[in-house]
């Protein structure tokens, strides 16, 4: 299968129906080797186009990540993103929200670890939290809600359009400003999150990762579900779209998200800064200062 970053990607204002999304499609690859060799080459072009994103220094870059438990999100950040330079990048994982995070508004603690000009930024999880759990949730709120009481307000659904315009604002600000968004949703089945919490217990070194919570909320799954169908449909535009990425299979996963960066890294002028005269008199003058140090006999 060739990959069509558009075949993936959730149209602005376009209802999202996940039970008429794939969770697996037909891979891209069609051996182990196969893939290794198609995943290096999208390394290695992530890695130059990154490499010359640093030097403009003209816009910056955030991916972020969301799914149910098991989805792949760090496997897929670590394979993906695997030949990037860790001077031009961050990643921020977003868990349960600090005291000091909760004295602020939801969009805060995000806004603190946004990537600055010429850099990546990947959300593992992110602001998206604030629809998605908390709407399955909704104890969770009441820890927001000092002094308004936001709590007492979620079961009304203008409360939940409130927050998406907050977030379609926020998005259309960073663009604005030269921040492009993209989104990813790790699409799971409720079967294959079953196979692979099966996994971690029967592996010794990833066995931690799972816990009695995790089976709890499985409980919630088809809540989960509707709060992930409108947070897509609501917030997904042209210019920070959403893509719903297949994720039962997590090879084919990682080769569909490092396509659509590659193609959406054409929107930035990936060139290095031009040299125009002064700078080409300074380097001229370093090179003289390099070549007599080459003759010098001090050293």
């Amino acid at each position: 299968m060739k990959i069509k970053s558009e075949d993936f990607r959730v149209r602005e204002g376009k209802k999202v129906r996940l039970k008429s999304r794939p969770t697996v499609v037909k891979p891209a690859y069609n051996s182990t080797e196969n893939y290794q060799e198609i995943l290096g080459d999208h390394v290695k072009r992530l890695s130059d186009a990154q490499n010359l994103h640093y030097a403009a220094n003209a816009g910056a870059l955030l991916l972020i990540f969301q799914g149910m438990d098991g989805s792949g999100k760090d496997g897929t950040i670590r394979h993906v993103m695997s030949g990037v330079n860790p001077q031009g990048c961050q990643v921020v994982s977003f868990k349960h929200p600090s005291k000091e995070e909760l004295e602020h508004d939801f969009l805060w603690r995000s806004a603190r670890d946004l990537p600055g000009r010429g850099k990546i930024g990947i959300f593992n999880r992110s602001y998206y939290e604030e629809v998605l759990i908390t709407r399955v949730h909704p104890e969770i709120l009441k820890a927001e809600g000092r002094p308004t009481n936001l709590h007492k307000k979620r079961s009304k659904p203008e409360f939940w359009t409130r927050r998406f315009q907050s977030i379609n604002s926020f998005e259309e600000h960073l663009h604005e400003n030269g921040t492009k968004i993209l989104k990813f949703f790790l699409h799971l089945s409720f079967t294959e999150q079953a196979h692979r919490f099966l996994a971690r217990i029967d592996d010794p070194h990833k066995n931690w990762k799972l816990t009695a919570d995790d089976i709890k909320e499985r409980e919630y799954w088809d809540d989960y579900v509707l709060a992930y169908e409108e947070c897509l449909s609501a917030t997904s535009s042209e210019k920070s779209p959403w893509y719903i990425v297949p994720a039962d299979e997590k090879l084919n996963a990682r080769l569909i998200v490092s396509q659509i960066i590659l193609d959406n890294f054409r929107d930035f002028e990936l060139k290095p800064p031009p040299t125009d005269a002064m700078r080409r008199r300074e380097l001229k003058e370093i090179r003289k200062d390099l070549e007599a140090s080459l003759n010098s006999t001090d050293r």
